[in-house]
């Protein structure tokens, strides 16, 4: 018999601790500040409602409808004969990619919590501080054993099953995540000078946007919006199939997309008083966690402390989420073999181990591989192949899946996001889902492109990868009109 969560409370702080993670505390701070504040912060909470939301809504759907991990979710749910179950390869590799780097940017934040509670970085200049955060890349001693304090960390939790495992730790960590938030944002607009802060970040200024070029904000906005939620590979499906009927899940998705979405902004309000009151750039990138910020901290009185609880608050928000893929990880390895959970534990604890490697010694062993061009990383090519392709790939399968008649269909997905008490999915909505988001979804998906290969490839690449993708669905149309399957 498959577990249920004990409570909804359980579901709706695992899914957002899936959902919450290190791009709600550190990407979106440091976009936020190249593109001009609360303008960008409004742009982008539209972009969440309008893409996000939807695509959640399918994948809670497809879970709690299959009762599967995606691993069987589109076989069990498909018309007989189509081929949609070839999505499912699609997520389980995003969910495997997805851990091979995040275990050890993880790995950073456990390190930096220990570092500071250690005092290692106390009293450090500006420039002792950078080099301790590039000696820590350099050293594979380091990075390997993070990455691995990480992955121990996580199986640990899992193996102990859904309610007593998974469930149990997620609630902890949420709920002293949000603690240790309120404590930071505190003492963050309380020091001198937090005032300009909390103005650049909560009085729209559309001047200070078009600085960087209004396109370029919208097109930061809505990948942002599109990559915070994790959608698209299934990493949130298997919550899905874990909730009973109770509830409808539009109701549910938008009560997750909430705690997310709160995390992202309060986040907000920790770093950017904290940047203004020590004269600092908001929008210096991933650098603002493990050099501008610890600076700051050096220079605050208590600085220990408020280091401390910064990186347990980023910890937190990184283990969540790697626990909550681990499950799903573990979940589509008992769906597919039919194995126990313990066993599930020990194959992928040894596979995420090794498949971890490359990205912990990409910055140092193996630093000369470079696929994504001069000074890039294995890490890079890992997070792109995740986050331009897979999600985007795998949300646009989701859609269409969900809204066509040779897949699912309109009527059985809206029939069991509606099933419970709640909000309910609108048919005002059908044509959007059906044909205006995948677009938008497919456009972001070229965006990727754009940005990081040289015309014709910037086109040429997509198109090859886009036109694989939907060739399931293609396949699956023609299967369904031979078979007479067709879903209305």
């Amino acid at each position: 018999m498959r577990e249920k969560f004990s409570s909804r409370l359980g579901f709706l702080l695992i899914s957002a601790g899936c959902a919450v993670g290190l791009g709600n505390v550190w990407r979106f701070p440091y976009i936020t500040g190249v593109y001009g504040g609360a303008a960008f912060v409004l742009i982008y909470l539209l972009f969440l409602l309008l893409l996000g939301l939807p695509i959640m809504v399918m994948e809670f759907s497809v879970g709690r409808a299959s009762q599967k991990s995606v691993a069987s979710s589109f076989r069990i749910l498909q018309p007989n004969g189509t081929k949609w179950h070839r999505a499912g390869y699609v997520a389980i590799a995003g969910n495997y990619i997805l851990m091979m780097f995040y275990t050890t940017v993880g790995g950073w934040m456990l390190a930096y919590f220990y570092k500071i509670v250690k005092g290692e970085l106390a009293n450090a200049s500006a420039q002792q501080i950078g080099d301790a955060f590039t000696s820590m890349l350099a050293d594979p001693a380091q990075q390997v054993f993070w990455m691995i304090v990480v992955i121990v960390i996580g199986f640990l939790v899992c193996s102990r099953g859904l309610q007593n495992g998974v469930e149990k730790v997620s609630k902890y960590m949420m709920s002293c995540l949000f603690i240790v938030m309120i404590i930071l944002v505190i003492r963050s607009v309380t020091l001198d000078g937090a005032i300009d802060g909390l103005s650049f970040y909560l009085v729209p200024d559309f001047a200070k946007m078009a600085e960087n070029g209004i396109w370029n904000a919208v097109f930061a906005a809505l990948g942002q919006a599109f990559f915070t939620l994790s959608i698209g590979i299934g990493s949130l499906a298997i919550f899905g199939s874990y909730l009973g009927k109770e509830r409808s899940l539009l109701q549910e998705s938008v009560n997750v997309t909430l705690l997310d979405t709160t995390v992202a902004l309060v986040a907000g309000l920790i770093i950017f008083p904290a940047c203004f009151s020590f004269g600092v750039n908001p929008g210096d990138g991933p650098g603002l966690v493990f050099v501008t910020l610890p600076n700051i901290f050096n220079e605050m009185a208590m600085g220990r402390l408020w280091g401390s609880l910064f990186f347990v608050f980023m910890s937190f928000a990184a283990l969540t989420t790697i626990i909550a893929v681990f499950e799903n990880i573990l979940s589509i390895t008992m769906d597919l073999s039919g194995c126990s959970r313990k066993k599930a534990v020990i194959i992928n604890f040894l596979l995420i181990m090794i498949l971890s490697l490359p990205c912990a010694l990409g910055f140092n062993i193996w630093s000369f591989i470079q696929p994504l061009g001069a000074g890039s990383t294995i890490q890079d090519l890992e997070d792109f192949i995740v986050s331009n392709n897979l999600l985007p790939l795998g949300s646009v399968i989701y859609l269409l899946f969900c809204t066509r008649r040779y897949g699912w269909g309109w009527n059985n997905f809206k029939e069991e996001a509606n099933t419970g008490k709640g909000w309910k999915v609108p048919d005002a909505i059908r044509f959007y889902v059906s044909y205006i988001l995948p677009l938008i979804v497919c456009f972001i998906f070229y965006q990727g492109y754009y940005t990081k290969f040289p015309q014709p490839w910037n086109i040429i690449l997509p198109t090859i990868i886009l036109g694989a993708v939907l060739s399931i669905p293609v396949i699956s149309k023609q299967k369904a009109k031979k078979e007479g399957a067709l879903h209305e």
